[in-house]
């Protein structure tokens, strides 16, 4: 393997694993959709806000990050999707932005919307958010309508551009696709699951937790469907298979399948975080245990992590086009020239030591579980 293809496939394990981070961080999401549900009064209700609050920012640049990586190591999926797309990733900007201005003002005195509207903001952020990003990620495997031109490179005139949308839904029309549906309820139910969990750890708060504890069995249960009929699916599924010395790609029966019996160490991660996943929900139902979220939030990296790699490696195409299947984009020809793969995979060096600082802050922030004695006496409220 050369040193082009090795870092086409070291930069993917990246864009993979950031993946994976968000979709653990959805917690935040899935606790502030669960908002009323389990905070029966303003004072319990303000109890998960604060404690949401202390996270809701990794979340955010998480998400920033994973954007910036996959404009910067494959700009041809970047501009063919968010450029293509963009009702659905309008609407997941919207709703991200919505989030950011309601723990800034909702509880500022004389905020002329009220506390109630910005609640509003972090379910609509909390519910709309976790769905439509996992509907987004689903694309990467059930295709989307574009074609690309590379002979129109260069030329900015705004009509002849590389990537073409073939349809005038803009990426709505990815709805149409079960399996869509069900990754993205797969994503929010997971989202809400971690965010009970996370609730059960980090508020001391008996009431809140026994709450928390009751609703993980009415979320794991959707969570578990959805889940199972997206990955059936997909493994008995078509996929888009490139011939790396042609270029040409074709349809190969049971390619997810296939990339999965060919690369043991994916399989394996696959077996070992679904498996953590349900650990974690157990010994937070019938232990109420406050580490389950380790387990869950652990097995839901690798789980996501795995299919995530399945996705673009093995030859693999992972954005098929629905209208033209030449036009899909691999790991190979929608990357960055090798020097700019070379160049980043030297930044990329330091992302261990943002991992750490990430954990030492996460650490300090949660030294203090939330009471609500310090809910009473905190003038620094959300």
């Amino acid at each position: 393997m050369d040193t082009y293809i090795l870092l086409q496939h070291y930069w993917w394990f990246l864009i993979s694993l950031l993946g994976a981070l968000l979709v653990f961080l959805l917690f935040v999401q899935g606790g502030q959709g669960l908002l009323y549900t389990i905070g029966k009064t303003e004072e319990e209700r303000n109890m998960i806000v604060n404690s949401l609050g202390r996270k809701w920012e990794l979340t955010f640049t998480t998400l920033v990050t994973f954007g910036g990586a996959f404009f910067a190591s494959f700009p041809l999926f970047y501009s063919t999707s968010f450029g293509g797309a963009f009702y659905v990733w309008m609407l997941i900007l919207f709703v991200f932005v919505i989030q950011a201005v309601a723990y800034e003002f909702r509880r500022k005195p004389d905020n002329f919307l009220g506390e109630k509207s910005y609640n509003a903001f972090l379910i609509i952020n909390g519910v709309a958010g976790a769905f439509l990003l996992g509907a987004a990620v689903g694309t990467l495997f059930t295709g989307a309508n574009f074609t690309v031109d590379r002979m129109n490179l260069g030329n900015y005139d705004g009509v002849n551009t590389i990537s073409q949308w073939t349809n005038s839904w803009r990426g709505l029309d990815a709805l149409a696709d079960y399996r869509n549906w069900a990754l993205g309820f797969s994503v929010l139910f997971l989202s809400r699951i971690l965010g009970l969990q996370y609730f059960m750890n980090d508020i001391d708060d008996t009431t809140i937790a026994s709450r928390s504890r009751k609703h993980l069995v009415y979320n794991t249960i959707p969570f578990l469907a959805c889940f199972l009929t997206f990955l059936i699916s997909l493994l008995f599924a078509n996929g888009w298979a490139v011939d790396p010395t042609t270029g040409v790609i074709s349809v190969e029966p049971f390619k997810y399948l296939h990339n999965l019996l060919a690369i043991p160490v994916i399989a394996a991660m696959l077996l070992v975080g679904v498996l953590a996943v349900l650990w974690g929900i157990g010994t937070g139902i019938f232990k109420g245990s406050r580490k389950s979220i380790w387990f869950s939030g652990g097995g839901a990296v690798l789980t996501v992590l795995s299919l995530l790699l399945l996705a673009g490696f093995n030859n693999t195409a992972y954005y098929p086009s629905l209208s033209d299947m030449q036009s899909s984009l691999t790991i190979y020809n929608s990357s960055s020239s090798l020097f700019t793969l070379e160049a980043m995979s030297i930044v990329s060096i330091f992302i261990p030591f943002v991992v750490a600082y990430i954990w030492y802050s996460w650490r300090a922030m949660n030294r203090k579980p939330i009471t609500r004695q310090e809910i009473e006496s905190d003038d620094h409220l959300y």
